[in-house]
């Protein structure tokens, strides 16, 4: 079974590419970010078309997320257990942050963690909570499945050493590096989920996102955001894992590049 996560930044603009993806590399389910629409724009047909089922969230420009699969889609959520938002008052939901599914018998969820924006920005503050949350879903899990098959795939929007930024220096004094996120990170790894690509994806300079000003691409300044943290129930089937730098290559490319990952028969 092969499963992947991208940040797509804009399903409509780049659903063509998306597509072709799945297809070229066989993927059987992948968590999508930031696709940027609500519901009703989302272009269901080519998915369809080449097999595929979608379940996705998204109300309007802006976050998104989606889970493609062509071996099962159950169980649908959106959010997960304590999922704070923004804007106080909100419904989990309205962030459109967060989607789980059981995809071929794994729990598949799409995660667009928050971006801090600041050291000295509410939205930090909002990230860590968001975090927490997390952290605290996904002890439960394990708690009530210890064995459960558990992907958490999607954009961290947190670089967790210094090896995943391309300089230490210009992050210092920035967000996705600050001992805070980092420990964040840390915190769901330390209730039981694995990082599952870094072993087959070994850096320094494995990145899988370049921003879209200063040639930071052809310069070779990215960052690595994008992850799949794994329960031990996943993280045991796991056979491989590659991260497709192409996709960040040519005209209209997303400024992430898909993260993949193989696990072999559960």
């Amino acid at each position: 079974m092969r499963i992947a996560t991208w940040n797509c930044n804009s399903i409509r603009t780049r659903v063509d590419r998306v597509v072709a993806f799945l297809e070229r590399h066989d993927v059987d389910v992948l968590a999508l970010q930031e696709t940027k629409c609500r519901d009703d724009q989302f272009p269901m047909m080519p998915f369809q078309a080449a097999g595929y089922d979608v379940a996705h969230v998204g109300y309007n420009q802006w976050n998104g997320v989606a889970v493609v699969s062509r071996v099962g889609l159950e169980d649908v959520q959106v959010g997960f257990e304590g999922m704070p938002t923004w804007g106080e008052g909100e419904d989990a939901a309205a962030e459109a942050r967060a989607l789980g599914a059981t995809c071929g018998g794994v729990r598949i969820w799409s995660l667009y963690v928050p971006n801090g924006r600041s050291l000295v920005d509410p939205h930090l503050l909002y990230k860590l909570d968001w975090l927490r949350a997390l952290r605290e879903a996904g002890e439960g899990w394990l708690r009530e499945d210890p064995e459960a098959p558990i992907a958490l795939m999607g954009d961290w929007n947190i670089a967790p050493t210094d090896e995943d930024v391309w300089s230490v220096e210009y992050y210092e004094g920035r967000t996705h590096t600050s001992p805070e996120e980092r420990a964040a990170f840390q915190g769901v790894v330390d209730v039981g989920f694995a990082d599952v690509t870094r072993e087959h994806t070994p850096g320094p300079g494995t990145y899988t996102y370049w921003d879209y000003t200063q040639l930071a691409f052809p310069k070779r300044r990215g960052m690595r955001i994008d992850f799949c943290l794994g329960s031990p129930g996943l993280a045991r089937r796991v056979e491989g894992a590659f991260i497709d730098r192409d996709e960040r290559k040519g005209k209209g490319a997303s400024d992430h590049a898909p993260v993949v990952v193989d696990l072999t028969v559960g």
